[in-house]
């Protein structure tokens, strides 16, 4: 049997299927382009810190770099992070693209031990992973580190780093902390002061870091960009630019 469909009911079908496509493209974690003036970073990005930061804050700040607006990470013996909250409600993003390039990397940098653990420019995601799933010899540490930031530290944050000594691909636990681990994208031989392009699977990432805690890629809390030299009481400067979360 030949079944006849109304032309009209068939158009409105397809739009509204694009229309709610475009919806949930809408409703995707996004962030804010790192652009406009040059100055301060727009809202919702936010600089953070250390429980009781003592030492200098990194500098952060848009500026313009071969015709593009850039951020600006500059590091002088300090710690600071720019970060991005993130909805954790709407469609999990899966790819986190950006372009970066490091003018001035710290080649005392060691980020295998507590007082080397200083890079120019790092890119993180950070994931609320249920305290269920933290092994237990971590659940005492990340509790005291909420306790001591006021705040419900994440559970499970994966960086990617530009290392001065590292192997491009090396897989490392942060020095302090197994709740932050490293993946080294890239190392001495990339050149400096030249733009490399990055695109990340964050979703095959997460589970190559955390995957032995849990099969479940929970959802991104957010975006952060960093740059410290503060353990080798060093000087740095790098660029991020073209950042964005794709689904």
């Amino acid at each position: 049997m030949r079944v006849q469909v109304d032309p009209s009911f068939a158009a409105g079908l397809a739009a509204a299927l694009l229309a709610a496509a475009s919806t949930a493209q809408a409703d995707a974690p996004q962030l804010t382009p790192l652009a406009g003036a040059q100055g301060q970073p727009p809202a919702p990005w936010t600089v953070g810190t250390l429980p009781n930061q003592t030492k200098p804050v990194t500098q952060f700040s848009i500026t313009t770099v071969d015709d593009r607006p850039a951020l600006k990470i500059e590091a002088n013996e300090s710690y600071g992070t720019l970060g991005h909250r993130l909805d954790a409600e709407g469609p999990p993003a899966r790819t986190l693209a950006w372009k970066w390039r490091v003018d001035q990397p710290i080649p005392t940098a060691d980020l295998q031990k507590r007082g080397g653990d200083d890079t120019a420019v790092k890119v993180c995601a950070t994931y609320d992973e249920p305290d269920d799933k933290v092994p237990a010899p971590d659940h005492v540490a990340l509790a005291l580190a909420r306790l001591k930031a006021g705040t419900k530290v994440p559970a499970a944050t994966v960086c990617y780093v530009w290392d001065s000594q590292l192997p491009a691909g090396t897989v490392l636990p942060n020095a302090f902390t197994r709740r932050v681990r490293y993946i080294v994208l890239r190392s001495k031989e990339a050149p400096l002061a030249s733009w490399a392009e990055e695109s990340r699977d964050l979703h095959a990432d997460f589970l190559k870091l955390f995957g032995n805690e849990t099969n479940v890629v929970p959802p991104l809390l957010s975006i952060e960009i960093g740059g410290d030299a503060d353990n080798t009481h060093s000087h740095s400067l790098a660029y991020v630019a073209d950042i964005e979360l794709r689904r």
